[in-house]
């Protein structure tokens, strides 16, 4: 699909969120690439923002997000997954929910024949490089009145000089890279877009019915479940 404007995909979130929350609608993922934006999360520091320095990418806008988690850049050729779910039904509470994105990433991963794994206390997904460690996946989500909010994004084929204006994810010294980097040829973002739909099929034990109707963002929808309030950010 052709990159998305975040607005765009922001009021489609909300409007699928209220839709669930009400029970109008089942859980839903929604898979996409997005236009070169910068997303501040609600634990941004000064710091983790240096768009004061002058790069080619001086245009690329900054969205002020609800999400848990500090600063990161989307882009095309990076695959953005916004999973809308009445969490009770697949995790005890927000730090299972974030392992099981992350595993739902390294299954993604391993069908590609990259190894990814998990490091304590950083959120998302690592892999080796020939620059040493580095960071191909980040999580930020939000889940209110039950219901999950934002999700994960996967560097699949993209530039990944954008990342030099910030301090991705509020770490210092991460190096981020992506999956065409890792091997060292072009990767498919339809290609890993059907993964990662198969893989959070499998990790979460729902199985997609069919496109969200009336948009071209490709989207999979599951069952109904029950939903249970609650109301958390978290990374």
């Amino acid at each position: 699909s052709q990159p998305v404007q975040y607005g765009i995909a922001w009021r489609l979130q909300q409007r699928l969120h209220s839709d669930r929350v009400a029970g109008r609608r089942v859980d839903t993922l929604v898979l996409l690439q997005h236009l070169p934006v910068y997303t501040v999360g609600r634990r941004t520091k000064p710091g983790h923002v240096r768009l004061h320095l002058s790069s080619d990418h001086d245009d690329v806008p900054i969205e002020s997000v609800t999400r848990g988690g500090s600063v990161t850049y989307h882009g095309p050729g990076q695959l953005v997954a916004y999973p809308i779910l009445a969490l009770s039904r697949y995790a005890s509470g927000p730090k299972t929910y974030v392992r099981m994105l992350e595993e739902v990433l390294l299954r993604t991963l391993a069908r590609l024949n990259i190894n990814g794994y998990r490091l304590a206390r950083a959120p998302g997904v690592w892999t080796g490089s020939s620059c040493g460690e580095a960071k191909i996946a980040s999580i930020g989500a939000r889940v209110d009145l039950g219901v999950t909010l934002h999700g994960f994004a996967l560097n699949v084929d993209l530039d990944l000089s954008p990342f030099s204006r910030i301090m991705p994810c509020g770490l210092d010294g991460c190096r981020m890279t992506s999956m065409a980097e890792i091997t060292g040829a072009p990767v498919s973002l339809e290609l890993v877009g059907r993964h990662v739909a198969e893989s959070f099929s499998s990790v979460f034990q729902l199985e997609w019915r069919r496109p969200y109707p009336g948009t071209t963002i490709p989207t999979w929808i599951g069952e109904e479940p029950t939903i249970s309030p609650s109301g958390e950010d978290f990374r």
